[in-house]
């Protein structure tokens, strides 16, 4: 995941090297990171009503004409959104980008900090 990939070059997450070259990652190590970068608010961070936020990676996008079908892996919570094509694209969702999933009653809005 590139998103994984990043940190690593940034030195936030300790990587081991197999002998064919890919990246190991601790999941213990990951899961740290994950829940320090989820609890730290971010610059231009939106003000919302919705307490319900899920912190995660994109896992799955499944479009067709009109529609898309979001997954995203928010620690051990697997969050599915609909939403337009249109929106998905938007927004650049697709597998290994972080995104926060905010669930308010029955509807659930992704959203993407700010680069």
């Amino acid at each position: 995941m590139d998103t994984v990939r990043r940190w690593a070059d940034e030195g936030q997450l300790a990587v081991a090297r197999t002998g064919g070259g890919q990246r190991l990652v601790n999941g213990v190590d990951l899961a740290r990171l994950a829940t320090e970068r989820a609890d730290a608010p971010g610059e231009g961070q939106s003000r919302v009503s919705a307490r319900n936020r899920f912190s995660g990676l994109v896992t799955r996008v499944r479009t067709d004409e009109l529609m898309a079908q979001v997954e995203i892996q928010a620690g051990p919570y697997r969050v599915v959104s609909l939403m337009t094509r249109e929106a998905a694209e938007d927004l650049g969702l697709a597998p290994g980008v972080e995104a926060v999933a905010v669930v308010k009653s029955t509807t659930v809005v992704i959203e993407r900090p700010r680069s």
